[in-house]
């Protein structure tokens, strides 16, 4: 199995490749295309990674470069924020590394954002590469550019649309998930399928058993897909001025309950949450039927993701929506669905449909 997507700019340009593998045997050949024999390396992971991957990378990157390092900083979401960035700059710094030098993102979201936004800023930009090893990165962040951290609490409120080089996964890594990491990455591929592709949604609900058993062929094709449907609205739309919104799908009620139930729930378990809500606000306004509701209602806890949450306050959560990225001009760009496959911007989302919203995902249904 080997596929390779290619994201190109408005003007047809070639922006980068996504290399899709099962293991890391083409990884050499990739990376030497990037003439890192003239470059020093630094990967950039954290300590559960690094356990696992960390070495053996460092290895493949001693071989093909000029000199290669490796820094590792704590595992989780706590940590992606600026002073972890400092660390890193810092590290560069003692290391003279210049701007012809490359940074490789070897991780899950936290890492591939960060180093993304590091590489965005050290030096006014350097080259990076994104090996992503999780489903959750796989299938969303490590395409399409936005790097970040969090700060103060406030998801990815630092950062900057910035591309990679080279994004290169190796589907063979979604084995050494522990089932909870797993899952979660299903629901940003659940909100691919439901913003954009209902076929794959289809697909999503009738191969759900070889899903959870991890099977190569179907980890393969999903791979595939949700790169394809992240590439279409990438390219279509850079810097989210307009298509790209729709990927937000379940971000801005997600985004404000994992700020509130912090180090418990991962981010692809909050954003399901939120695609409750929002799945909610369109049924409520007549743009999906209770019946679509609910099947993607009954979808989502098919891969055993949560729709409820029962320890958030909902005047907390109407705060944080307000402080949103997703704010324009004062008010909320909101994602919808029209229907499965099809979302949409809705800029007259307000207090009493979120309030609403957060009602059903406390428990209390409202026809």
């Amino acid at each position: 199995m080997s596929e390779r997507l290619t994201v190109h700019d408005k003007t047809g340009n070639k922006v980068y490749d996504i290399v899709i593998e099962r293991d890391f045997r083409r990884l050499k050949e990739e990376l030497k295309a990037l003439n890192t024999e003239n470059r020093k390396v630094c990967i950039v992971t954290e300590t559960t990674v690094d356990k696992i991957y960390g070495d053996e990378a460092l290895n493949i990157f001693k071989e093909i470069s000029k000199e290669a390092y490796k820094f590792v900083f704590p595992a989780g979401e706590a940590n992606k924020n600026l002073y972890t960035v400092k660390d890193v700059y810092t590290f560069l710094i003692k290391r003279h590394f210049d701007r012809k030098d490359l940074l490789i993102a070897l991780g899950g979201g936290v890492v591939g954002d960060l180093t993304g936004y590091t590489a965005a800023t050290y030096l006014r930009g350097i080259d990076f590469v994104q090996i992503p090893t999780t489903l959750l990165a796989q299938s969303d962040s490590s395409v399409g550019g936005k790097t970040g951290v969090d700060f103060d609490g406030y998801k990815n409120m630092v950062g900057a649309f910035y591309q990679p080089k080279l994004v290169y996964m190796s589907t063979d890594t979604l084995k050494s998930l522990p089932e909870k990491e797993y899952l979660s990455g299903m629901g940003e591929v659940i909100k691919h399928g439901l913003i954009r592709d209902k076929s794959f949604y289809l697909w999503l609900k009738d191969n759900s058993e070889k899903i959870l058993a991890r099977d190569d062929a179907a980890l393969e094709y999903m791979a595939k897909t949700n790169c394809s449907i992240k590439r279409a609205v990438v390219e279509n739309d850079f810097k989210e001025q307009g298509e790209r919104a729709h990927l937000n799908f379940g971000h801005t009620l997600g985004h404000a309950i994992e700020k509130y139930v912090y180090g418990d729930r991962l981010h692809g378990e909050c954003v399901s949450i939120g695609m409750n809500g929002a799945a909610y606000i369109s049924m409520k306004k007549g743009y999906i039927s209770k019946e679509v509701y609910k099947d993607i209602l009954e979808t989502i806890t098919a891969f055993k993701l949560p729709v409820h949450e029962n320890r958030i306050d909902i005047d907390n959560i109407l705060e944080a929506t307000v402080n949103d990225k997703k704010m324009e001009a004062g008010k909320l760009k909101f994602i919808v669905l029209r229907a499965v496959g099809e979302a949409d911007i809705d800029m007259h989302v307000g207090v009493k449909d979120m309030t609403d919203a957060l009602k059903c995902i406390l428990g209390e249904y409202h026809e």
